[in-house]
């Protein structure tokens, strides 16, 4: 028998066929994408040629180029560092603990919005859990020095209620920085992250209610077995992107609230590539860190896309 020869000139010419024909099609799409397409070139894939300075020596003023290469020695420099380990169990124990409590709370409070019947209630209920989001991050590192400074609202309260005997420095320990930015990352972002999950179960099937009704489901039935299902592509997709992002602990928050008591616990990757790349000019350093936190989280979007893949039959590709 007489194997044929894979045509693959052919293939490789219909597929771009097909694409030329698919972009014709969709050409009025691509004329309204067209200012958004250059946007993106110019201001995040242009400045990407600055990556290079993470393998050199590089000084401000010269040319890029003529930097001395180094390869590697920045980022072995990290690893060495003594402050490393610190970094980095702050930054997964940070991160760890919002996706802990950050991830599951706007599922949980959307769930709790949708039982809702009242909806000018609801409105403004929802209204007032995403306003925080619009807060910066110095409003709020205000709030809580005012709230949980030596001299804040809490402490006089407990002082007064004679709780306790003097002020607890809620904000100059470190033992207590871990759940005061967890509190505040969950507060200012629950409500926002919430509109999300409330889109996705107003696009269930409202037949499937009512299936579920004639089964006997009462409203925690129908929720486990009828909404959390039909939402599950969307909790895979933002748990996926939860997780490529598990490095990105914080930048504001942990400058504005941390101070020199609190550092062994608030210094993440994001401020260390602050404080020793660019407050002490040392560019390329810093920039060595950033992409090693970068290409690490691009790896573990991937893998915990192909697993979610694998197991849930569920992926963003």
């Amino acid at each position: 028998m007489r194997l044929e020869p894979l045509e693959t000139g052919n293939h490789a010419s219909s597929g771009i066929k097909r694409l030329m024909r698919k972009a014709i099609q969709e050409r009025q799409f691509w004329y309204i994408s067209i200012p958004m397409i250059i946007w993106v070139v110019i201001f995040h894939y242009v400045p990407m040629y600055g990556i290079i300075i993470s393998f050199m020596n590089y000084i401000p003023g010269n040319p890029i180029l003529s930097s001395e290469w180094v390869g590697l020695d920045h980022i072995i420099n990290f690893f060495n560092s003594p402050d490393f380990w610190t970094v980095i169990r702050n930054t997964l124990a940070i991160s760890g603990l919002n996706i802990l409590f950050g991830f599951p709370a706007p599922i949980i409070l959307a769930l709790l919005l949708n039982e809702l019947r009242l909806k000018t209630f609801k409105k403004v209920v929802q209204t007032i859990s995403y306003l925080p989001h619009f807060i910066s991050w110095v409003v709020v590192a205000s709030l809580l020095f005012t709230l949980l400074g030596n001299e804040g609202i809490i402490n006089e309260l407990l002082i007064g209620l004679g709780i306790i005997d003097k002020p607890i420095a809620y904000l100059g320990e470190g033992k207590y920085f871990w759940s005061i930015i967890t509190s505040s990352n969950v507060w200012k972002d629950v409500g926002w992250s919430t509109i999300i999950y409330l889109s996705a179960i107003a696009g269930v099937d409202s037949e499937q209610f009512d299936a579920g009704k004639v089964d006997g489901l009462g409203r925690f039935g129908i929720n486990w077995h009828i909404i959390l299902p039909s939402i599950r592509s969307t909790i895979v997709v933002l748990w996926i992107l939860g997780i490529g992002g598990i490095l990105n602990a914080g930048f504001e928050q942990q400058l504005l609230i941390g101070n020199a008591q609190t550092r062994e616990f608030h210094e993440v990757i994001d401020t260390y590539a602050y404080k020793y790349g660019i407050q002490l000019g040392n560019y390329s350093y810093g920039a060595a860190i950033s992409l090693m936190k970068a290409l690490i989280g691009v790896t573990l979007v991937f893998g915990a896309n192909r697993l979610s893949k694998k197991f849930l039959d569920t992926s963003i590709v």
